[in-house]
């Protein structure tokens, strides 16, 4: 088995659990993958603001360090970075022989492939300005439209699915008609089920950070080859 690890920049073990299952909807098991989540040991149990987003970049580095110097630490074939600010993917990049993704650069290359403009729908305020410096820095900026917003504390917002998704669908909806995007992310790990719930509510297709990372590692992995089963 290919075993792939999900690291999750906060503390809520909820939210590990629920990255991990969505991201084995695209790493299935009958394929050959072994997804696993992995919670970082220290930190807030959701990233809201800047300070909070570069801390959790040292958390990232220690619980994939713990993980390789594990038991399973051999088997291990691919990380992926579950917060929207990609925090430290780079340093991992440097110290591990292994494919790393964060889910923001994996869901900015979906949502603006073949030169689509596409805008991002998320429910941290005080994060606006590192994601659009994530943006920048991945070179998306010509095709981006804009970050749409909802309203509230998004702790307490979380704690509401129904209504994180409607708020969210409202983010989205705006980036499309007011904004022009022919795509929108949905902007954070934490939001995953929010973005499966949204898929197929727009004409625009809505990206979920999380399968579109699990789709770019099958790719950098390489689909198992089993009789019957489809690619892509």
């Amino acid at each position: 088995m290919t075993l792939v690890a999900i690291v999750n920049p906060n503390t809520d073990e909820a939210t590990t659990a629920m990255m991990a299952a969505i991201a084995r909807r695209t790493l299935r098991a009958e394929d050959g993958y072994d997804v696993r989540g992995v919670t970082v040991a220290a930190g807030p149990r959701m990233l809201v603001d800047e300070e909070a987003l570069r801390a959790s970049a040292g958390h990232v580095l220690d619980a994939a360090g713990r993980l390789l110097a594990g038991p399973d630490g051999a088997r291990v074939a691919a990380l992926v970075v579950a917060a929207f600010g990609d925090p430290g993917v780079e340093e991992l990049r440097a110290r591990v022989p292994l494919p790393v993704v964060g889910i923001a650069e994996a869901a900015l290359r979906a949502a603006g492939a073949d030169g689509r403009r596409f805008g991002i729908a998320t429910t941290t305020p005080r994060l606006a300005a590192a994601i659009d410096a994530r943006v920048t820095a991945l070179g998306w900026s010509p095709q981006y439209t804009g970050l749409r917003l909802t309203s509230g504390d998004p702790r307490r917002l979380a704690a509401r699915p129904a209504d994180m998704t409607d708020r969210l669908a409202e983010a989205v909806d705006l980036c499309v008609r007011e904004d022009g995007a022919e795509a929108v992310v949905i902007g954070g790990g934490p939001l995953g089920e929010a973005a499966e719930a949204l898929r197929h509510r727009f004409p625009v297709p809505v990206v979920g950070p999380i399968p579109a990372a699990a789709r770019e590692l099958r790719l950098l992995l390489g689909q198992p080859t089993r009789r019957g089963t489809p690619k892509g």
